[in-house]
């Protein structure tokens, strides 16, 4: 038994690494193990050791297998050790500050204990072992362990308690990740995770350092006081954070107490996977979001919410609805926005500091770093464009979308536009390094300008420069990326490599001794005698039709192939060497196949329904066929050969009567030579110019006129056999024919060897020169004029030694003599001549079917043939259709014939300039959209095929048979009644029977990134507003599209009437600068919207005017801004003084509109009417004491009294004055 423990220990010392805990057990088993003896022997008890003791007790609490590779490491981790007796604690003393909190806090950890004062943390402190758990250190992407955290903390690597406590956290993520719920490591990582979050020292650590943290910044600055409201602000906004972040990382199920974030700390393994950042572009984790709170990354608390979304996002995008990601996805997003909700809004800094002071601070500028990745470059280029982009008459059209409006001062458009954004904010984001791809720029530059377009009116300047800027950004992203769809493969091409591909590998597949099997059924007629009728085809004709790119389906080649081999099967025997090489080549044919479509992941085609279980099985079945009759035809042959053998054994002029004429011998001598049975021999040739015969000697024998003989097999070169020219040979090849036949032992010429093929290559045969050794691989009937390679060789050699190559001969086979030379082509036929370039289509045929609701008369088909064009349900096809710029397009639900004609019922896709969108929308290039409209056609209406496709598959895959300007996109339904586009899930799906021939489908390697084109109506659209605005003067321009309140410097024309005392006032709103309709309002009942009258517009309407003559070189949004100063520093009475007279101004309003509903010129200025607007006064009110200027009085017009009305700035508007008047 000792020896037993002790090969058991050094067995385990010896396949384990020193300093593992297999290695400490076994000495720990060894001690014991002596101990106990010596007690047995002696009879004293020995006390062990304390450490001894205290590992046996820590044997009792063993984890699993895992628990304890990650418990410890072997020396190569970085194992740790320590002195008996020295705690870690005590070894870090000297090098560590014990009153630091960040030391507290890892000690608070690592010293942990349970009930039974064992160390909770002790499967912590060292990393698994890279060689029993190589899997961890895939799946974990970012190990860690107490001992490197101790390491980090002695290299003073930790800047504050939160970097050491995110590190904890990121400990415990990676084992609750790698190890099942239940496991006592699992338990084990919750208990220190919860020791970690919920102790007050914790608190009162991160606290202390928050603190420090402040004081820092405090000293860094001699303003003290305006340093701790920085101060105070940036922890506000960053605790706020913290909170919203721990409410999503501290959550859990109320039932099983699992934490719903497990599955969104840390990002998906590559390796695991690979499909998921193919499918999500913008990966986000916890983890990333928790960096970067902590590293102050986020400039507002909506940026990390943001970042909260996008990865919820990804995780409803990516995985199926109803799974549990999804759902705990969308309960966390919900905790969040709730937590958020109970912390109330955040608080803006920028709500505290002056007009003028926040003016400055916003215009931001780009500094522009000395090194610019080339994303950062695209961006840059990209938003200079637009922002610097200078029309013809010299006017910055991007000057109005710096900035938007505040709430206050334009709360409507807060309400039409959903998704506000300016270009200020936009440059925030790019300094932030939001936008992880040029096209995430574009969409927000898009956003931007569909805003104004939305909210103004389309004959508006705005509306103009808008569309204008849009084109701008177009062009230069197309300048910068090309206009490419993600550069989509050219896959009829890859269709005609992949079948070369396949056609090259099968035709040049060898056995072992580099014989090609191909080769033996060149021989194959091209012409099937069992069916002349059909097609010749032969491998000629199919390299013809590959090099001439005539296949255009994988199916179509199978089928050629799969017939010449079935032809071969079934023109030879079942042993025959052609049948046994058909069948290897069918069976090649379908693994080389399977790996070039990988099974369908690459190439879905019907030919991958036939497979290697089909082959066996016809293969069986055919053989079960012709087996009797071969077994009926090798016996008639058998007794054939019997009776012409004893024929040639009777011939030569008389019979060997008996064997008593001759005498046998198993050797004889000619010529100073012994020759044997078993022998090969070269024999004198029976015609001149002749290669002597290689015969193999069965018989030696002498008659009675003492003449000596030979018999034996007569082995033919392959200028003596009948083949076709294109077969090929091993150099030296000989046959073993079916031909026997003596021959007098003095034509004998010398002696030579052949050698079976399988040991010509590493043998040669002692004391024989190369020239006279040849290799045999196949017999050949003269009969049948056949080739069958010979499986077992039963020729044994008796006096001939083999001795070993030194160096193996290459396999080289040599073209047939009868071979025709290079420069020679064959030539062409002429069936082959007039095929040049007609495509190898798949045989289909008409299909019928039965539908249940048909009308009488019809005869329904799921496929069918019209015009010489193959049509099946679900096909896509172009309809004739006249007047439109492009073709409409169809799907084909039901087809069917009546009296001669076809027909087909479907659903119509349109195009983009069929609907009713914004000039700034963007379209997918070749994008249609599903319409209500769905007719019954005639098939003559049919001009050619398309296929659309999902977006899903216009990303992924392409039918092989249909060019790329065919393939259409669609992911939305065009709603006629409510002008809108509506996604949907994907196209309906149609499955047929079998007769119908299915589609081949390509999948691409990697996903295409569709681009963007700009509307057809974008173009058409700033072309009317040029001409609009094309007789305007640049004065007039200037002050149509900057402001109204600089007009006021110019002299006003003086109106009297005698109603001048009663402002009949009713609103007027160019449409250059009337909002266009808010959400539920018609763009027409839009147009007509009056705005609301409020103490705020009149009391603008008076001050804008003063305050631009204070301020003239303050831009229009700057104005604006003071005036809403100005009016929120004015005192309450004065405010409800303007309130009571825009009271009665709206009153007035009212009772005008009711007067003007039936009057025809209702709502019509008489500035329009006479092509002038008269401007206003200084105050922007009308003075009734002013006399009418000249001009207006030659006009015979009624002066009118007009009160002006200055509208806030806001975003994507023109600031024009509303008027009414009343002639």
């Amino acid at each position: 038994m000792a020896k037993d423990i002790d090969l058991l220990v050094k067995n385990a010392k010896t396949y384990n690494e020193p300093g593992s805990q297999v290695f400490k057990d076994s000495n720990t088993i060894k001690k014991i193990f002596s101990q106990k003896k010596s007690e047995m022997e002696h009879g004293e008890p020995i006390k062990s050791s304390i450490r001894i003791r205290n590992r046996r007790s820590a044997q009792g609490d063993r984890l699993s297998a895992i628990t304890m590779a990650l418990q410890y490491e072997s020396d190569e981790e970085g194992s740790v050790h320590y002195d008996e007796g020295e705690s870690e604690a005590e070894s870090m003393t000297s090098n560590m500050d014990m009153t630091n909190p960040i030391f507290q806090l890892y000690e608070a950890v690592r010293g942990a204990r349970n009930s039974q004062g064992q160390l909770i943390s002790e499967p912590f402190l060292q990393l698994p072992s890279r060689k029993d758990y190589p899997d961890y250190f895939h799946q974990i992407n970012q190990p860690i362990c107490l001992h490197q955290i101790k390491n980090k903390m002695k290299n003073n690597e930790y800047e504050s308690v939160e970097h050491v406590d995110s590190d904890l956290t990121l400990m415990f993520e990676n084992a609750k990740r790698y190890n099942v719920p239940h496991s006592s490591i699992y338990k084990r990582a919750l208990k220190l995770q919860h020791i970690q979050q919920v102790s007050p020292k914790r608190k009162e650590l991160l606290q202390r350092d928050d603190d420090d943290g402040d004081s820092m910044l405090s000293s860094a600055t001699s303003d003290t006081s305006s340093t701790k409201r920085k101060s105070h602000k940036k922890n506000t906004k960053k605790n706020r954070m913290k909170v919203l972040l721990a409410s999503v990382t501290e959550a859990r199920e109320a039932s099983t107490g699992r934490r719903l974030c497990d599955l969104f700390m840390v990002k998906p393994s590559k390796k695991d996977y690979p499909d998921y950042y193919k499918v999500i572009l913008e990966p986000m984790d916890l983890r990333t979001i928790e960096h970067n709170i902590r590293s102050d990354k986020y400039m507002t608390e909506d940026a990390m919410v943001e970042d909260m979304k996008l990865m919820f996002r990804n995780a409803r995008h990516y995985n199926e609805e109803g799974s549990q990601v999804y759902n705990d996805a969308d309960i966390l997003e919900k905790i969040m926005k709730d937590r958020r909700k109970d912390l109330g809004p955040a608080t803006d800094d920028d709500d505290m500091m002056s007009p003028k002071l926040k003016i400055r601070k916003t215009n931001i500028t780009l500094k522009k770093s000395k090194y610019l990745t080339p994303l950062q470059q695209k961006l840059n280029e990209l938003y200079e464009a637009v922002k610097n982009f200078i029309d013809k008459r010299g006017r910055r059209l991007s000057t109005i979308f710096l900035r938007l409006p505040s709430r206050a001062e334009l709360p409507d458009y807060y309400i039409a536009i959903k998704k506000p954004v300016d270009m200020e904010k936009i440059k925030s984001h790019m300094l932030a390094n939001k936008y992880q791809d040029v096209d995430a720029l574009v969409e927000d530059l898009v956003l931007m300008f569909n805003n104004a377009c939305t909210y103004n009116e389309p004959e508006s300047l705005i509306y103009r420069d808008a569309l204008v800027l849009h084109r701008v950004l177009l062009e230069t992203r197309r300048d910068l990326e090309g206009g490419d769809d993600g550069h989509v493969p050219d896959v009829p091409r890859l269709i005609q490599e992949l079948i070369r591909s396949l056609f090259v590998s099968v035709l040049g597949h060898q056995d072992d001794e580099g014989r090609c099997y191909s080769d033996s059924l060149a021989e194959i007629p091209a012409q099937d005698p069992a069916n002349p009728e059909k097609p010749r085809l032969n491998f000629e004709i199919i390299r013809n039709n590959v090099d001439r790119g005539r296949y255009k389906r994988l199916d179509v080649f199978q089928d050629h192939m799969f017939e010449v081999l079935e032809k071969a099967r079934r023109l030879n025997r079942t042993d025959s060497e052609i049948f046994e090489d058909a069948v290897e080549l069918q069976q090649f044919f379908i693994r080389i196949r399977d790996e070039l479509c990988k099974n369908g992941e690459i190439l879905m085609s019907p030919a991958l329904s036939y497979t290697s279980k089909h082959l066996h099985s016809d293969v069986e079945k055919e053989k079960k066929e012709k087996l009797p009759k071969e077994f009926e035809e090798d016996k008639i042959k058998r007794e054939e050969e019997k009776r012409e053998a004893e024929k040639r054994e009777d011939s030569g002029g008389g019979s060997w009567q008996s064997n008593l004429q001759r005498t046998y011998s198993q050797d004889c001598s000619f010529k100073d030579s012994m020759y044997h049975v078993g022998d090969y021999v070269y024999v004198e040739p029976a015609e001149p110019n002749l290669q002597p015969h290689i015969i193999y000697i069965e018989r030696l024998w002498q008659d009675d006129t003492g003449e000596k003989w030979l018999y034996g097999c007569w082995f033919y070169r392959p200028n003596e056999t009948f083949h076709l020219a294109t077969r090929k040979f091993l150099e030296k090849e000989v046959f073993k024919s079916d031909y026997y036949n003596k021959a007098p032992v003095s034509k004998i010429l010398g002696k030579c060897v052949v050698m079976f093929v399988k040991e010509y290559f590493k043998l040669h045969p002692e004391g024989f020169r190369a020239e006279d050794v040849y290799v045999c691989e196949s017999r050949y009937s003269a009969k049948s004029k056949s080739f069958k390679k010979i499986k077992m060789w039963a020729m044994p050699l008796s006096s001939v030694r083999f001795l070993p190559r030194e160096v193996p001969l290459p396999v080289v086979r040599v073209a047939s003599m009868f071979a025709p030379k290079q420069e020679e082509k064959p030539p062409e036929t002429a069936e082959e001549s007039k095929m040049t370039d007609v495509i190898v289509d798949k045989e289909r045929e008409d299909v019928p079917m039965d539908m249940t609701n048909g009308e009488p008369g019809c005869q329904y088909y799921e496929q069918l043939c019209y015009n010489n064009q193959w049509l099946k349900v679900g096909d896509c096809v172009y309809i004739a259709s006249h007047g439109l710029v492009r073709h409409r397009v169809g799907r084909v639900e039901k087809m069917w014939m009546r009296d001669g004609a076809g027909y087909f019922f479907g659903p119509i896709f349109i195009h983009p300039e069929e609907t009713e969108h914004e000039p700034t929308k963007m379209f997918y290039k070749k994008e249609v959209f599903l319409s209500n409209l769905e007719e019954t056609c005639p098939m003559t209406c049919v001009i050619g095929k398309c296929v659309v496709s999902s977006y899903k598959d216009y990303l992924s895959c392409r039918p092989t048979e249909v060019p790329e300007e065919n393939i259409l996109l669609c992911e939305s339904r065009y709603i006629e009644s409510e002008k809108q586009m509506k996604k949907f899930k994907g196209l309906k799906r149609f499955s047929l029977s079998g007769k119908v021939v299915e589609d081949e489908t390509y999948y691409f390697r990697k996903l295409i990134v569709p681009q963007k084109e700009p509307s057809p109506l974008l173009d058409r659209k700033i072309e009317e507003l040029e001409a609009k605005f094309a007789d305007m003067t640049d004065e007039e321009l200037e002050d149509l599209g900057d402001d109204d309140g600089e007009l006021g410097d110019q002299s006003l024309p003086m109106l009297q009437s005698s109603l001048s005392s009663e402002m009949d006032i009713m609103p007027y709103t160019p449409p250059q600068s009337t909002p266009k309709s808010i959400k539920g309002l018609s763009k027409k009942e839009g147009a007509k919207r009056k705005i609301n009258m409020s103490g705020y517009i009149l009391f603008s309407s008076e001050m804008r005017a003063v305050i631009k003559a204070q301020h003239p070189d303050f831009s229009f949004g700057e104005l604006s801004r003071l005036v809403g100063t100005e009016w929120r520093n004015l005192e309450g009475t004065k405010k409800a003084e303007y309130e009571e007279r825009a009271a009665k101004v709206a009153e007035q309003q009212e009772r005008d509109r009711a007067h003007h509903q039936t009057s025809p010129r209702a709502g019509t200025p008489v500035g329009a009417l006479m092509g002038v607007v008269p401007p206003p006064t200084p105050m922007g009110m009308l003075n009734p004491s002013m006399t009418p200027v000249n001009h207006l009085k030659s006009q015979n017009f009624d002066c009118c009294t007009v009160l002006f009305i200055l509208q806030p700035a806001h975003h994507g508007r023109h600031h024009m004055p509303l008027f009414d008047c009343r002639t």
